[in-house]
């Protein structure tokens, strides 16, 4: 009946290259209303590559792409400004929802035409009530308010894109994209700073989506939900992407195969090329050493023994020579130094730490000495609003050696300033924090701020951060949102990790896969608290203690 009915995307033979290297070759997939394609592999294998070159905004080397419907694209990027300055709120919702609202626009100019009485208007009108119904627009204010609600995005369209933090300005633009309800969906890693209720509200508009989805995502359990099929893009035995239906448990038991043979593969060739150069190495020590027959034997039988020796090390080398090494090393596993730190070594402790909100425009305080006894102790410079929940609820907790803290709560509860606050980076309105036996700190933010050359995609670049962070062998890690861009191997990579260093680990995260695998770890429920503190109001501020 509508257009989504009908749409698609079909690619065939890609070739795609980043920087004169090629990333991918073979590509050949179709993505139909009702298909919801997840695209998986390690980082820097060519996912956002991928999801470009369907988009229309990188060329590819060879091959086609056939796009047939109107495209909904979430990037891991997003522009704050474009040539008129400073974007706001509105403006990319406005971008995001123009086909939905300028049908409405012409719905009504078409309507308000009927009063001429002319066949030209009725027809007029008859295509622009064909075209409302197509989209939906009618419904797609009210789908615009709930998913504003649902993925906890910002609703004040004249707040500037640069005013807002990343988690915010990404949940505004995937509010948009999921109301907008375009024909095929481009998501690429959506999940990145959704709480559990955002979580929810994606799934279930994915699931309920009338077209196509091309999906770029580490997190399990929405695949788990919503994957038709599944597309591999580590390496192959015969360098083709794998595609699996089947949903993500045809995929795992497809890649577990295909990793187990792989490795196989890899460690038979390795054992032939030893073996062939064990036996090249025999040869030439033969010939150079010089080849002694027994006392007693002729000439002639050390004479016609020479040239055997010398054949069978051209044999050899010939062999070692022909013998391929077309089998790539499996990929290197994200693994974490030792940092040397000693169980139950007395490390960090937060007494009352609170913090009040107030004018945005606070300055923070410059990051204390990390082993200063007042590090991060109150003095904050600004007067706190007495009517607001605070940031974060009064908390006190103590880390020591190889201690484990899973920090939850939807977005706003506190996590983010709670590790802010723990590193020093932030100084709470009440309380202090402070750093015993000049123990080592060291935080991982959310996304990588720093003024330096953004060189590859997201996903390299967390992995970047986490190495660094990993090099300096901290005794305490704090870590906020730690998943963010990694594949689905690199999860599970880092959380191994995770489990093995005798570093104290404070991990603040959304990411189901993470909260499912940590779920023996203690957890410090922020949501719950800053609950409390909403019901108790004038009776006093709600507390945490992890003693």
């Amino acid at each position: 009946m509508s257009q989504r009915t009908t749409s698609h995307l079909r690619a065939r033979e890609l070739q795609l290259s980043r920087c004169g290297c090629v990333l991918l070759t073979g590509i050949d997939l179709t993505l139909v209303p009702g298909t919801v394609l997840a695209v998986v592999g390690e980082n820097g294998r060519g996912k956002t590559t991928l999801l470009e070159a369907l988009a229309g905004t990188l060329e590819p080397d060879a091959g086609t792409v056939e796009r047939h419907g109107v495209l909904g694209v979430v990037r891991q990027e997003l522009a704050t400004a474009d040539a008129d300055g400073p974007r706001t709120v509105g403006d990319l919702l406005d971008a995001l929802l123009a086909r939905p609202l300028a049908a409405l626009r012409e719905h009504d100019a078409a309507a308000d035409a009927l009063a001429d009485g002319t066949a030209e208007a009725a027809r007029r009108y008859d295509d622009a009530l064909a075209r409302v119904t197509a989209l939906d627009a009618w419904d797609a204010p009210r789908r615009l308010e709930v998913a504003l609600e649902e993925v906890g995005a910002v609703t004040d369209r004249d707040r500037e894109l640069t005013a807002l933090s990343v988690g915010q300005r990404y949940r505004v633009r995937l509010a948009g994209v999921i109301a907008a309800r375009d024909e095929i969906l481009l998501l690429d890693e959506p999940t990145n700073h959704l709480d559990a209720r955002g979580l929810a509200h994606l799934t279930r508009a994915l699931r309920e989506h009338p077209g196509a989805v091309a999906l770029v995502s580490h997190d399990r359990a929405l695949l788990q939900d919503v994957a038709t099929s599944v597309l591999d893009l580590d390496p192959t035995e015969d360098g083709r992407p794998l595609l699996v239906g089947g949903g993500l448990a045809g995929w795992e038991q497809a890649r577990r195969r295909a990793r187990t043979a792989w490795e196989e593969a890899y460690r038979a060739q390795q054992e032939e090329q030893r073996r062939l150069q064990e036996g090249a190495d025999a040869a030439r020590s033969r010939l150079s050493t010089g080849w002694r027959p027994d006392k007693g034997t002729g000439k002639h039988q050390r004479q016609s023994r020479a040239p055997g020796t010398v054949r069978a090390l051209n044999d050899r080398l010939a062999r070692l020579e022909e013998h391929r090494l077309d089998v790539p090393p499996p990929p290197p596993r994200l693994s974490l130094p030792d940092s040397g730190t000693s169980a139950g070594t007395p490390l960090l402790r937060a007494d009352g730490v609170r913090v009040d909100r107030a004018d945005a425009n606070r300055a923070d305080a410059n990051r204390a000495d990390a082993s200063g006894a007042g590090a991060g102790s109150a003095g904050a410079d600004r007067t706190p609003d007495p009517s607001a929940p605070p940031r974060l609820p009064e908390t006190t907790l103590r880390l020591e050696g190889g201690d484990r803290l899973l920090v939850v709560g939807p977005n706003g509860a506190g996590k983010t300033t709670l590790l802010r606050v723990l590193a020093g980076d932030l100084s709470p309105d009440a309380g202090a924090v402070r750093v015993l036996g000049r123990a080592r700190l060291a935080l991982l933010a959310q996304e990588d701020e720093r003024q330096e050359p953004r060189r590859g995609s997201p996903g390299e670049r967390r992995r970047r951060a986490l190495s660094r962070l990993f090099s300096e062998r901290p005794d305490v890690m704090l870590l906020d949102e730690p998943t963010n861009h990694l594949g689905i191997s690199g999860v599970d990579d880092l959380l191994e990790a995770l489990e093995r260093t005798p570093s104290a680990v404070v991990v603040a995260s959304h990411d189901r896969t993470v909260l499912r695998r940590l779920a023996h770890w203690p957890r410090l429920d922020l949501g719950e608290a800053a609950r409390s503190a909403a019901e108790r109001g004038a009776a006093g501020r709600a507390g945490i203690d992890t003693l």
